[in-house]
């Protein structure tokens, strides 16, 4: 296996070569550290990643759970059309105000809806607040909560809808039955939600890169 410094420099030579960051996004890392945010957005090469599938899905409603200072939710928001459509959910009120003021920087005012508050209290209200089925879910939040997140994620979505799901190898611990972290217990219960449930059909894909070794879950509803 090769040592982190080659995956974060293959990384770095894909995002200059194939998808360099735009001055909106480069703006929104700047805006996140200076509000003090957590270094742990997706990179560029993984948020092009997400809006080529969104893109390629034809995404027209699109929900974030997870948003942090918004640098994901601007890479899928600037693939929607005209009367698309994204909403995303984030807790923290220092996180909501910054990816406020990124999504504005970035023109997106119009498009994006940010709801403030625990998930797990605002996922149940988006079919009584005018928003409908989902045609594209991004799960990327706190990892013990991820059963909930996956079942309210296949809920909410559409027929035909694509779900993905971040951070779920956790440095390969997720093959770990015995382990006592609680992000890794949560993706593994995750994980178990989609192998049981018939409307789901899901693949999981490993990966490195400047995060370090990681993957994702790839999910199709039926």
């Amino acid at each position: 296996m090769k040592i982190d410094k080659t995956w974060s420099s293959v990384d770095h030579y894909f995002t200059e070569r194939l998808q360099p960051e735009s001055k909106e996004l480069e703006y929104v890392r700047d805006n996140n550290q200076k509000n003090g945010l957590p270094e742990i957005d997706v990179t560029p090469t993984q948020g092009k990643f997400l809006a080529m599938l969104a893109q390629l899905k034809g995404a027209k409603n699109i929900l974030e759970i997870g948003t942090l200072g918004g640098y994901s939710t601007i890479w899928l928001a600037r693939t929607l059309p005209q009367d698309g459509k994204l909403v995303t959910l984030e807790t923290d009120p220092n996180h909501v105000t910054t990816a406020q003021e990124n999504i504005n920087s970035a023109g997106l005012t119009d498009k994006v809806t940010i709801i403030e508050g625990d998930a797990l209290n605002t996922l149940p209200t988006l079919q009584n607040t005018g928003f409908g089925e989902f045609d594209f879910i991004f799960i990327d939040a706190d990892k013990p909560n991820n059963p909930h997140y996956i079942k309210w994620a296949i809920q909410l979505a559409a027929k035909g809808a694509v779900i993905v799901s971040d951070n779920v190898v956790r440095d390969g611990e997720v093959i770990n039955k015995n382990s006592s972290d609680e992000k890794v217990i949560g993706v593994r219960k995750f994980i178990d939600i989609l192998a049981e449930d018939e409307r789901a059909d899901s693949v999981g894909i490993q990966t490195v890169g400047e995060k370090g070794y990681d993957g994702f879950v790839l999910t199709l509803v039926h």
